[in-house]
C-alpha cells in the first residue's frame, strides 16, 4: 500500500469522523434548541390558564353575588316584614308590616317566575365547578412544565448537553415551584363590602 493510498484512507476516516462529530453536535445543538422551546411553550400554557383564572373567578364571584344578592335582598324583606308585624302593636303598624310582607312575597314570585328555581344554589354549584375546574387545569399545566424543565435541566447537566446548551445559548429553566401564599387556601368572599 502506497503513501498516497494511506493518506486518502486516513482523510477518510478523519472526514467520516468529522461527519460523526458533526452530526452529534448539530443534533445535540437542535436537541438543546427543542428542550427550551418546551420550556417556554408550558409556561406559555401556565400562563394562560393563570390568565384565565384571573379573569374567570372574580367574573363568576360577581355573578354569584348579583344573583345571591337578588335573592337575599327579598329574603331580607320577607325576614324583616314578618318580623316587624310580630313587633308592631297598632292595627295601622300591622296593616304597614303586612304590606311590607306582601311586597316582598310579590317580588318572589316574580322572581320565581323569572327563574323556575332560584339560581343561588346553582350559581355556587357552578362556581364551585369552575373553581375546581380552573385549579385542576393549572395544576396539569404546571405539572407539564415542570416535567420539560427537567428534561431541559437533566439535559444542561450532562457532559456533552452542557456543551450543546452553551453553544445554543440555552440555560437551565426555573421549576414553577409554589409561593409560601399559596400554600394556604384561598378565601372567596360574597361580601358586599368592595372596600
Amino acid at each position: 500500500m502506497g503513501f498516497g493510498k494511506a493518506l486518502l484512507v486516513i482523510l477518510g476516516v478523519l472526514a467520516l469522523g468529522a461527519l460523526v462529530v458533526g452530526g452529534c453536535g448539530y443534533k445535540g445543538y437542535h436537541k438543546a434548541i427543542a428542550f427550551d422551546e418546551d420550556v417556554e411553550e408550558g409556561w406559555a400554557q401556565v400562563e394562560n390558564q393563570l390568565q384565565r383564572r384571573f379573569e374567570l373567578i372574580p367574573n363568576l364571584i360577581a355573578t354569584v353575588k348579583g344573583v345571591a344578592g337578588q335573592e337575599e335582598k327579598i329574603f331580607l324583606g320577607i325576614a324583616k316584614s314578618r318580623e316587624s308585624y310580630f313587633k308592631a302593636s297598632t292595627p295601622a303598624q300591622k296593616a304597614a308590616a303586612a304590606g311590607s310582607f306582601e311586597s316582598a312575597l310579590s317580588r318572589l314570585l316574580v322572581l320565581k317566575e323569572s327563574y323556575p328555581e332560584l339560581k343561588s344554589n346553582q350559581s355556587f354549584l357552578n362556581l364551585q365547578s369552575q373553581l375546581e375546574g380552573t385549579e385542576n387545569r393549572l395544576a396539569v399545566e404546571r405539572k407539564r412544565y415542570n416535567d420539560r424543565v427537567k428534561h431541559l435541566n437533566s439535559f444542561c447537566r450532562g457532559i456533552t448537553g452542557s456543551l450543546y446548551c452553551g453553544w445554543a445559548d440555552v440555560e437551565k429553566a426555573e421549576y414553577f415551584e409554589i409561593s409560601d401564599e399559596a400554600r394556604t387556601a384561598p378565601k372567596v368572599d360574597f361580601s358586599s363590602d368592595d372596600g
